[in-house]
């Protein structure tokens, strides 16, 4: 008689919210102590349970972007795990799709999963369909909360009740904790009042901004509840321009685009909030190709010298704002109506310091461009074509040593859109700059079409505009001529582990990354060239399976 096959078995808890589990024994310890108590009684048909726990606190099922269930499927994909065991099957997930998802992989893994609260068997038919079944109305639980959560909130908002969210600067959160409103802190209204007034009196945000941190005036200082400080910190022209646009200093309450008589006290006057709020929109008009000498003023600070210049596909201005991450200030170029509306996701967010340089590269090439085609001048002369080339050419050489203070003057407006940006150059300023009249300039020469796109590249976001010279993937190139290697090694007999060993990696490590080297040669060639789609990073190349057809990889993968 053979002995029986010895099935490994690993528990996965999960808990939507944090509430308990700082406890000694808390939901997920009780999760586990059933899990374990079902495998116990396996024993007879060789279960055995794993000593690594694969435990979720305080998030939801609606996601497979968890620690613990990323840790769970590496090791099943490595082959380490024979049975997954869980208390009910809501606690793998709660989404249909995902669930799919999640029964193929265990399937080219050979893994199975057992509830110990639900009797299926997968491997009938009507298992499968009783389990679809089941997740489609865990699926349904789970949207229809979300409904009526919303559903919640938009009508205690309706009353006037204060939901929650970021306290605004000048309010406090009731000291009754069933109370939904907001108290006035009388220090911070100070504060809150002293800005209205200064942009009364200014007109401009930059302006307040500077008197503000000269006046100490600092946002709200929020404890935590691990006792690190959020906040206190110097005011910025956009936390300034939000607070301005903030309906709840006059008593309101504002839900998307609607906005109902608030519950709490009002600290400004109805007078100063319209006068402020008439200067505000006024500004967002002002127009932009002829700006006043204080406006231009910018092109001295190196930050945000686009401001003004660039507008999205629906004519809505490009507006600075930044952000501090751990200790790093961040400057981005936002779609304006995503300060003063909320979220849209129509709205553009392009990192501040790349958007620039691409401008300044688009700009760059298209003198050269027209240096080469001899399209600078409207009748081009033999004569003084090598003066021309000169000028261009020292233009050129400025524009990369000092981009902002010469590509300020330069540009003088541009248009965003998806797949393309247009620019137009201010033909004074140019023709002044080559010394050249500006009757005499080329029609084509002041305007400017580039192909544009913002793409993702693992945390970082890429602006690709113009025609981009090829960029190789260091680390993705070396990874291409490991795996090779390590295919060479295989294919030689090595065993797998062995090589692992050899490179101090785990087997799974080595395991999704040789499969590079049976990429299709055009992906391969590439790689090495570096013109890769700019999303096709190492990440995404080993977190999948691979097609043998090569055809099948070069559409996964964008090419």
């Amino acid at each position: 008689m053979s002995p029986r096959r010895r099935i490994r078995c690993a528990i996965y808890t999960r808990k939507s919210s944090d509430d308990g589990l700082d406890q000694d024994f808390n939901s997920l310890d009780a999760q586990y102590e059933a899990c374990a108590a079902y495998i116990a009684s396996q024993r007879h048909e060789g279960w055995t349970l794993l000593a690594e726990r694969y435990d979720d606190g305080g998030l939801s099922g609606g996601t497979l972007e968890r620690p613990a269930l990323q840790r769970l499927t590496e090791e099943i994909d490595a082959g380490r795990i024979d049975m997954v065991v869980v208390y009910k099957i809501d606690q793998l997930t709660r989404s249909l799709a995902d669930f799919s998802k999640l029964v193929e992989r265990l399937k080219r893994a050979n893994c199975s999963f057992v509830s110990v609260t639900q009797a299926f068997n997968t491997s009938s038919s009507m298992g499968r369909l009783t389990l679809n079944v089941l997740l489609s109305f865990a699926q349904f639980e789970r949207e229809v909360t979300a409904e009526r959560i919303r559903d919640k909130i938009a009508a205690s908002k309706k009353k006037g009740l204060w939901m929650g969210g970021n306290l605004p600067l000048g309010y406090d959160r009731h000291p009754d904790p069933k109370a939904r409103t907001l108290v006035v802190n009388e220090e911070e209204t100070k504060t809150v009042r002293h800005l209205f007034i200064l942009y009364d009196e200014l007109g401009c945000l930059r302006k307040v901004e500077e008197r503000a941190t000269v006046a100490g005036l600092r946002s709200k200082r929020v404890v935590r509840a691990d006792g690190s400080v959020k906040g206190d910190c110097p005011l910025s022209r956009g936390q300034i321009y939000y607070l301005l646009r903030n309906p709840v200093y006059l008593g309101k309450i504002r839900h998307k685009d609607k906005i109902w008589d608030g519950q709490h006290p009002a600290i400004i006057d109805q007078d100063i909030w319209d006068r402020v709020q008439e200067k505000m929109r006024q500004a967002s008009q002002r127009s932009r190709a002829d700006p006043t000498p204080d406006t231009r003023q910018r092109s001295n600070d190196p930050g945000a010298w686009l401001t003004g210049l660039l507008q999205d596909e629906t004519g809505d201005r490009l507006t600075p704002t930044h952000t501090t991450r751990k200790g790093r200030r961040l400057r981005y170029y936002i779609s304006n109506r995503l300060i003063s509306a909320g979220k849209d996701i129509s709205g553009w967010r392009l990192p501040g310091p790349a958007l620039e340089n691409a401008v300044i590269d688009v700009i760059v090439r298209h003198l050269q461009d027209a240096a080469i085609t001899h399209r600078v001048l409207a009748q081009p002369e033999a004569g003084s074509a090598e003066l021309v080339q000169a000028s261009i050419a020292d233009l050129v050489s400025r524009l990369r040593a000092q981009g902002c203070q010469v590509g300020d003057g330069i540009l003088a407006s541009g248009r965003i859109a998806r797949g393309q940006i247009d620019l137009d150059l201010n033909r004074k300023t140019l023709a002044s700059t080559l010394g050249i009249s500006a009757d005499h300039l080329h029609p084509d020469l002041t305007h400017i079409t580039a192909p544009f796109d913002l793409r993702r590249r693992g945390v970082e976001v890429k602006v690709i505009a113009g025609d981009m010279a090829p960029q190789p993937d260091p680390h993705l190139r070396c990874m291409l001529i490991r795996a090779h290697g390590w295919a060479r090694d295989l294919k030689a007999g090595v065993q797998l582990m062995e090589i692992a060993r050899r490179e101090s990696v785990p087997g799974a490590f080595i395991r999704t990354r040789a499969q590079l080297a049976f990429l299709s040669p055009k992906i391969q060639t590439a790689i090495l060239d570096g013109t890769q789609p700019p999303e096709l990073t190492l990440k995404r190349l080993v977190s999948v399976t691979h097609s043998l057809d090569w055809a099948e990889q070069e559409r996964m993968f964008g090419f």
